[in-house]
């Protein structure tokens, strides 16, 4: 019994060691942040300038400008978009949003709108490489992200090395992000608000998930692009709602946002207290949780959309971080502040707690353990498609089968499981996936600025029939670049 305490503990230590490393101020806070900085000024600020165009685009122009009927790809811009929403608006903007302000304080929510507003242009620039430099695999469907254009756009052993380690750390992402944190989360949540069995949730969820899995892309991007934008819309109703009724703290709310986004916070009831660099490591590191902005994952989705330019799939996918951070993370860090739950002990049922303090009766539980199974549901769903497709660049067609198996199985593990250092394993895993992807986008954003300042100065607003754009010249690589 001893020695396999300390063994439990040693390993939760190990991880904690290498996450607060990953995400320490020396290695991936400054890359993420610089890189996206970096971008913005190469990109002349795209995700400020062309917001309005790329969500008027995608919401307002679904057949993609003409391009859905004769482009290649597999979806639509719109499904490729709700697949990427799928896995990004889940748990992290419930749960995450609430851990992040109980360990960093609320300044957190300050460095999760920093880390957005520069990642949009991360987003932007890892769905544009996807479409760039995507393939057709062996059953015909196209295959791009992170774990081809690093091997693709950067030739030699170096670009083959980045990309293995980013298709290696996404499939361990997959079974911790992707489904482990999420399954647990729709398993907890329904156990607290209605005494539902674990075991029968986990068995029902994991059915779901494999009866979805078997129809691929096309069946996922169909059944995220019914219902993510209406529970989305759900949720957001739900907080609009309990921020209308506190308006009157909504100022004083900001402003412990803005506040501690530069001094911490000490500790006040419950609250762990935090520093001025806890604010920033959790609110970056959640940030990226929730929004996956420099991950690369996002632009496994964006590769198979219809397109004809991969700058069009980029402005669509960018608007998907706006979504996911400006608005609803946003909505619930509000909620939890101006309602007092911030300082509560238990994160995990912050957000829960604050709707039922802003609503009346029991719909504030309600609404949050909807949001969950479905948003979390969505988020297994997106994160299965990223994982087949880097276990499909690592061992070929032939492993995608067994991988969906494998995954399915993980998701009922994850409802039955107490995971104590589940969410420090899923921040290393997304901090490994970062890591070589951003050295690509640093290394290969000179291509990406020009290529995208020659579409814009030909369709500054999106408007132009797709097929317009099959010809333009894409710059050729030199030899070793």
């Amino acid at each position: 019994m001893y020695p396999t305490s300390l063994i439990s503990t040693s390993f939760g230590d190990i991880l904690a060691k290498i996450d607060e490393f990953i995400w320490g101020p020396w290695l991936l806070i400054p890359l993420l942040l610089g890189t996206g900085i970096i971008l913005t000024v190469r990109l002349r600020g795209v995700q400020f300038l062309k917001l309005g165009p790329a969500l008027r685009f995608v919401f307002f122009q679904r057949d993609g400008g003409g391009e859905s009927a004769s482009a290649e790809g597999d979806i639509s811009h719109y499904q490729a978009l709700t697949t990427a929403l799928a896995a990004t608006v889940g748990v992290g903007n419930i749960v995450g949003v609430a851990t992040a302000i109980h360990l960093g304080g609320p300044g957190a929510l300050f460095w999760m709108w920093v880390t957005a507003l520069f990642g949009m242009a991360s987003k932007y620039s890892e769905a544009f490489l996807a479409v760039r430099f995507r393939t057709t695999d062996a059953k015909g469907q196209q295959s791009g992200g992170p774990q081809y254009y690093l091997k693709h756009a950067i030739k030699g052993r170096w670009g083959a090395f980045l990309s293995v380690f980013f298709a290696i750390a996404a499939v361990l992402a997959s079974f911790g992000i992707g489904s482990m944190t999420q399954s647990n989360a729709v398993a907890a949540q329904l156990e607290h608000s209605f005494g539902w069995d674990p075991v029968v949730v986990g068995i029902v969820l994991a059915v779901a998930v494999g009866a979805v899995l078997l129809g691929g892309i096309e069946s996922i991007g169909k059944v995220t692009a019914a219902f993510v934008p209406m529970m989305i819309v759900f949720y957001v109703g739900g907080c609009i709602y309990i921020l209308a009724a506190n308006i009157a703290d909504i100022p004083a709310a900001l402003w412990l946002v803005v506040s501690n986004a530069f001094t911490g916070s000490s500790a006040v009831g419950g609250f762990l207290g935090s520093t001025f660099i806890m604010a920033i490591q959790y609110g970056v590191a959640r940030g990226i949780f929730s929004n996956e902005s420099g991950m690369g994952s996002a632009a496994i989705a964006a590769a198979a959309a219809k397109t004809h330019h991969p700058a069009r799939q980029g402005l669509v996918s960018m608007t998907q971080t706006f979504i996911d951070t400006i608005i609803v993370v946003t909505c619930t860090g509000l909620v939890i502040l101006s309602t007092g739950t911030w300082q509560e002990e238990n994160p995990d049922v912050m957000t829960g707690n604050a709707f039922s303090h802003g609503l009346p009766g029991q719909w504030g539980h309600y609404i949050v353990s909807v949001a969950i199974v479905f948003l979390a549901g969505s988020t297994i769903l997106g994160w299965s498609y990223y994982g087949e497709r880097c276990v499909e660049r690592l061992i070929g067609v032939h492993g995608v089968l067994p991988y969906r198996i494998l995954f399915t199985v993980v998701v009922f593990v994850g409802t039955v499981t107490k995971l104590k250092d589940v969410w420090t394993f899923a921040d290393i895993a997304n901090g490994l996936m970062a890591i070589p992807n951003l050295i690509g986008l640093l290394v290969l954003s000179g291509l990406i600025s020009r290529e995208t300042k020659a579409y814009l100065e030909q369709d500054p607003h999106l408007r132009r029939s797709g097929e317009e754009f099959s010809s333009v010249p894409q710059e050729e690589l030199p030899a070793g670049s």
